[in-house]
């Protein structure tokens, strides 16, 4: 499968390209300049000290979903709308996977606090405006801190929670982002727990901020094994 991250040059898109790309998997950068979608690719082989890697490669945002299986979208909030009416006729049936937490760092306020939006959490905002598609949305990623995945030299200490109505498309997810060293995933229920989730990250960062970390993450205990 062919993986897009669209929002791949910022701190967490570019965290999950170089996982993946370690990971062996085909990753395309997407960005709204295909410019700054290659060099970010750049970076991504300076980051795995290996400039031969055929893997990764950077293109527009449009043209990224247009090539992929499954799309990851890793976008401030206040690009989130833009970026998914720009991609809408490229995510026909596909995975979309939306990483997008709504804090209020992005509309000038403190980064540990959330805001609701009127959908009732980002992933669902998206389903929202991918509607007709038959994109299947599956919210993941959310509760893993950008630090931890681009110390790509180390295992991430954290669970990925994740929530979605369709359970193939979340099984598939699954399988992805487990192929992530540490990341174990919990199935969170369906999307609308998206609005739990969201909220954990701005918990999580305001605790990273006390504690003078950028490595906090969780682990769920006491669940039966997969």
């Amino acid at each position: 499968m062919t993986i897009a991250v669209l929002g791949g040059t910022g701190d967490q898109g570019l965290g999950i390209v170089v996982r993946f790309v370690k990971a062996g998997e085909d990753v395309i950068i997407g960005s709204r300049k295909a410019e700054k979608a290659e060099m970010a690719a750049i970076e991504v082989k300076e980051i795995l000290n290996d400039d031969s890697l055929s893997n990764v490669k950077g293109l527009t945002n449009e043209d990224a979903a247009a090539a992929a299986d499954i799309i990851i979208l890793t976008v401030p909030i206040l690009a989130q709308k833009p970026t998914l009416v720009s991609v809408k006729e490229y995510v026909k049936d596909k995975i979309f996977i939306d990483a997008t937490v709504p804090l209020q760092s992005n509309i000038g306020g403190t980064p540990s606090t959330y805001f609701s939006v009127w959908e009732g959490s980002a992933a669902e905002r998206t389903a929202a405006l991918l509607k007709g598609s038959g994109a299947k949305v599956v919210s993941a990623f959310n509760n893993i801190s950008s630090a931890s995945l681009i110390k790509v030299e180390k295992e991430i200490d954290c669970d990925c929670l994740v929530s979605g109505d369709d359970k193939e498309a979340k099984k598939i997810v699954f399988e992805l982002i487990e192929k992530i060293p540490g990341v174990k995933c919990i199935d969170a229920g369906p999307l609308e727990q998206a609005r739990t989730v969201e909220r954990i990250t701005a918990l999580l960062i305001g605790l990273n901020i006390r504690y003078k970390t950028h490595y906090g993450g969780l682990r769920i205990t006491g669940l039966p094994e997969k």
